[in-house]
């Protein structure tokens, strides 16, 4: 009955504990009885919202860059800085939350899913890189911190690079190729006027890589 009432709160409440039991005890040992036992609902009031726990774990990573988003919304509309110094730090904010542990428990299973490797896809190009990455390299070209002529191409490049080719979780590597792939990753930019990788950024990633 208070699903039928509440149905916002319902799907909340699986969300919020579907979450704190994939980052315990991570996906693949946690099964829709468990969440169903923790919420205190029935399976019924379960596959009223969620179709499988796969649908249960998209649906987390969506509402994670919702908050996500938000972050970047600030950094990207941020007053006193230079395109490019807003660039430098909006991408320190994104990796930084890429490597919160809530998600990085649940990648192992995402990143062999090709529906969320497209969701990933279609996020990238569709909405970070427009929405967020574009409008600060035009603030870059204006001020003249960043030079490119394909502000839009430039975009996409420097997104896919970071959150697929560079991420240690999506491609499994030894400290010394991250920190390779980290070089060549700033000398590329630095033809376009910055660096995105400080040395802080560079150390966690080869620290995740040893963890």
């Amino acid at each position: 009955m208070a699903r039928n009432k509440h149905p916002e709160q319902t799907i909340q409440l699986i969300l919020d504990t579907a979450s704190r039991l994939f980052f315990q005890k991570g996906y693949d040992q946690t099964t829709l009885q468990d969440i169903i036992n923790a919420t205190k609902l029935s399976k019924g009031a379960i596959y009223h919202h969620f179709a499988s726990k796969e649908a249960i774990i998209i649906a987390v990573v969506d509402q994670v860059g919702e908050v996500q988003r938000a972050v970047l919304a600030e950094v990207r509309d941020r007053k006193g800085l230079t395109g490019a110094e807003k660039l430098r730090e909006l991408f320190r904010t994104s990796m930084q939350l890429s490597f919160q542990g809530k998600i990085l428990h649940m990648l192992p299973f995402l990143i062999e899913n090709p529906k969320f490797m497209t969701l990933q896809m279609q996020s990238i190009l569709g909405e970070a890189a427009p929405d967020y990455v574009l409008p600060v390299l035009r603030e870059g070209i204006a001020d003249g911190s960043i030079r490119t002529d394909h502000p839009e191409e430039l975009s996409e490049v420097l997104l896919l690079m970071a959150d697929l080719w560079l991420h240690p979780i999506l491609r499994p590597s030894t400290p010394e190729q991250v920190r390779a792939r980290c070089a060549f990753f700033n000398q590329f930019t630095r033809q376009y006027g910055f660096e995105l990788l400080d040395g802080e950024i560079i150390d966690a990633m080869v620290e995740f890589c040893r963890t």
